[in-house]
Formats: structure tokens, C-alpha cells, sequence
């Protein structure tokens, strides 16, 4: 057993030694090749432009598309009203890429049995869908899913876990 302890101490210390090892660079830095622009440079497809996002608008950071979780409070599948405006961006941005669909995926916190939870998820993703379809997403596009209490965001047993485990997630599906 004593053995093996210094074995093992003796291991350690030579990877604590070979993780904190330095490698000397050449005088006057490495050399870098630069890419951005010409031929063999890469373009980023959701780049700025002038201060304008160019590119899928569900990945421009500052669309209201860039928020994809509509939480819930308890026992409840009523849209809160601070929700809505984003729902809306959601169902409108369907209704004009038809080739767009996403699979709403609905969740409950922990309290609840299997059964209602599943149940209350499925009522979650019914209450997002029907807006969607409000605002012109074709019924194709939606699919919905209920995970009931089998997915938490948060795996804590209090109050602030279960209100983000309380929630319908837009999975966009991009081909």
C-alpha cells in the first residue's frame, strides 16, 4: 500500500511538472498566417456587415429568435404575457421560411407525479404551438414533444431549479 502511494505521488508530481511546462518560441514570436481576407480565407456566414447582421436570423444574438426557452409558472401552460413577443417572433419567422421547422420540447419541475408532469408538458408545448400557428407557422413545421421532469435544467430540489425546469425549449431543425 505505501508502495503504491508513492507510486501514485510520483505520478502526479510529473504531470503537475508536465502540465505547467513552457515551450520556448522563436525571437520575434510565432508566425501567423493571416487568413481573413483573399483567397483561402474563410468567411463566417452570421458576420456583421456594417453593424447589420447578414445571416439565418436565428442566430443573430440580438433578435428576439435568439431566445429560445418560454418558461411557465407552476401548474400553469398559460404564455406569460413578458413571453408572448417571443413567441410571436417565432411564429412569424415560420411563417416565412417554410423550409424552418422546430420541435417544441416541454418540461415540468420534479413535484407532480410522472403522469401529470408528462401531462402538463404536453399542455405547455399545446399552448406555444397554437400561438405559433396564430402567427402564421403552417402545422408541418411544429412538432412537439413532452419530457415531463426526465430533462431538469437544473437538478436542484428548490424553488429557483424548479422555475427554470418549468419551461418549453425551441429545437430549431436546420438542415
Amino acid at each position: 500500500m505505501k508502495l503504491l502511494s508513492k507510486g501514485l505521488l510520483i505520478i502526479l508530481s510529473a504531470i503537475v511538472l508536465w502540465g505547467c511546462q513552457t515551450t520556448a518560441t522563436p525571437e520575434g514570436g510565432a508566425k501567423v498566417e493571416d487568413r481573413s481576407s483573399g483567397a483561402g480565407g474563410a468567411t463566417a456566414g452570421a458576420a456583421t456587415e456594417g453593424g447589420t447582421f447578414s445571416g439565418d436570423p436565428l442566430d443573430d444574438p440580438s433578435s428576439p429568435l435568439s431566445q429560445r426557452i418560454v418558461y411557465f409558472d407552476l401548474d400553469s401552460s398559460d404564455v406569460k404575457a413578458e413571453d408572448r413577443a417571443t413567441v410571436t417572433a417565432h411564429g412569424k419567422y415560420l411563417a416565412g421560411n417554410a423550409n424552418a421547422s422546430v420541435t417544441l420540447e416541454g418540461h415540468a419541475d420534479e413535484r407532480g407525479s410522472r403522469e401529470y408532469n408528462l401531462a402538463l408538458g404536453e399542455r405547455r408545448t399545446n399552448a406555444v404551438r397554437q400561438l405559433l400557428l396564430a402567427e402564421g407557422a403552417a402545422a408541418q413545421q411544429i412538432q412537439t414533444v413532452s419530457y415531463g421532469e426526465e430533462k431538469p435544467a437544473d437538478p436542484a430540489h428548490n424553488e429557483e431549479a424548479w422555475s427554470l425546469n418549468r419551461r418549453v425549449e425551441f429545437v430549431y431543425n436546420r438542415k
